[in-house]
């Protein structure tokens, strides 16, 4: 009988697969009815700004329950949601690995691992920076090492494969190959770095979804950045805007504007600190009336562009002290939110005019949590219908409401005591996705936490 049902039902079996460092605590609420919901198919969600229409959601967070957890590896890679599919993306035993698993179990449909050997100069994860991106029931994900595959969803079987480093001599740089893939009609395109051969390397390439040769490549001096290139419109033609950086002696990189059918190179905007070890994490943020803003936070902060007819940018205005780290600000109705600095110490929750460029308000988002000073930091926004959650960088989870004249903490919920909690939330029909990517205190592991963020009825 078993082996018939296995004939039979190779799904079902397959998802009620538990394996070990996996813990079920307890199944969620149903799905409400009026509940809207949406697929989180690549880094920064469907929109590339970290919000979706999911909802309603729990008014107190301190009623969030844990429906289950499992054991991570080294990773900063987001959960990504498709199709019924949960994709985490880590690094187990110098195997970078990646689980498909049940959204509401955590139960294992299948897993896709191969080799790498990768250690971190600065002492950060040695796992994936880059989080998978899904569509048409494919997975395409590029690990530390830039090992490019492309898997189906359904069985995790190998469609296609490219080692970019390899092929374009891409070098380690700071911390291993970071950039997210970014899909736009029958190519998957790619902020690749090569290191130059002869005069330029290079900078970024498409790939054909279906066999993985490559469409097209784009040389210049500039390398891979650790932000997410974006697919979007400039005057309805479509565009790749993507942070382009690598490690050089002065250093270069700033923002490039690329044709996603050609390669062809419409525009460069340089922006980069002259500082070494600066990087470019922080993803541009594609706005309305032609416009993009981008960041960095060691020397020169954000920058508004306007882009003209020939798609060649002019900055609106410069403001220094609003400059991302890693994440993506926020725009509602015509201001902008944002953690900026660039270590625990210096960052603040700002506000700053989109129209003039004007700081508004700043706040440490710092309180006591008994005796300790706590607070949000580098922390990463998520937006559902009319409310706002944030994720603080050690692990504390609180709804904030943003206007021009302030900031208020609605509710908070610390789900650990952890450092880099760097991944972005993602939230799926009513769940909650957290990623905590470093040992905690109390001896608590690196772990993928699902949390019911079901509204009570």
């Amino acid at each position: 009988m078993k082996l018939l049902l296995t004939l039979f039902f190779p799904t079902l079996l397959l998802a009620q697969e538990p394996f070990p460092g996996l813990t079920f605590h307890e199944a969620p609420r149903p799905l409400s009815e009026k509940a809207s919901a949406s697929d989180w198919p690549r880094f920064f969600g469907p929109r590339d700004n970290c919000t979706s229409n999911e909802g309603p959601l729990l008014k107190d967070l301190s009623k969030l329950k844990p429906v289950f957890e499992l054991v991570r590896g080294d990773s900063y890679a987001s959960p990504i949601i498709s199709d019924g599919k949960l994709l985490h993306f880590h690094a187990v035993d110098s195997r970078e690995t990646l689980d498909c698993l049940d959204p509401e179990t955590g139960r294992r449909f299948w897993t896709f691992s191969y080799p790498i050997k990768y250690r971190d100069r600065y002492g950060f994860s040695a796992g994936p920076r880059s989080s998978p991106v899904v569509r048409d029931k494919r997975v395409y994900l590029i690990g530390v090492t830039a090992m490019l595959h492309c898997l189906d969803l359904e069985s995790g079987k190998i469609l296609w494969k490219r080692n970019l480093m390899t092929e374009f001599d891409i070098p380690q740089y700071f911390f291993g190959y970071g950039p997210n893939p970014v899909l736009f009609q029958d190519k998957l395109i790619i902020n690749i770095g090569g290191k130059p051969k002869d005069a330029l390397g290079v900078c970024a390439a498409a790939f054909d979804i279906n066999t993985g040769s490559t469409a097209w490549t784009l040389k210049d001096e500039w390398g891979a950045s650790y932000a997410s290139p974006i697919v979007t419109k400039l005057h309805d033609r479509p565009i790749v805007a993507m942070m382009a950086a690598g490690e050089s002696r002065p250093t270069v990189g700033g923002l490039m504007i690329i044709d996603p059918n050609t390669g062809k190179l419409h525009s460069k905007f340089p922006w980069r600190a002259k500082v070494y070890e600066s990087v470019l994490a922080s993803t541009p943020l594609a706005l309305p009336g032609n416009r993009i803003f981008i960041s960095e936070c060691y020397e020169k902060g954000g920058v508004l562009l306007q882009f003209d007819k020939k798609l060649q940018p002019k900055p609106l205005w410069v403001e220094r002290w609003f400059g991302m780290h890693m994440m993506v600000p926020l725009l509602l109705d015509g201001t902008l939110y944002g953690f900026a600095g660039r270590n625990p110490p210096d960052t603040q929750l700002k506000s700053i005019d989109l129209k003039s460029g004007k700081l508004l308000w700043e706040n440490d988002m710092i309180w006591k949590e008994g005796n300790l000073n706590v607070g949000l930091f580098r922390g990463s926004f998520i937006r559902c219908q009319n409310r706002t959650f944030t994720l603080g960088e050690d692990g504390i989870f609180a709804e904030i409401q943003l206007n021009p004249k302030e900031a208020k903490i609605l509710s908070t919920k610390r789900l650990f005591t952890a450092r880099e909690a760097w991944t972005p939330p993602v939230i799926h029909r009513g769940l909650l996705y957290i990623t905590q990517n470093s040992k905690g205190m109390g001896g608590s592991k690196k772990r993928l936490i699902c949390y019911d963020f079901r509204a009570l009825e």
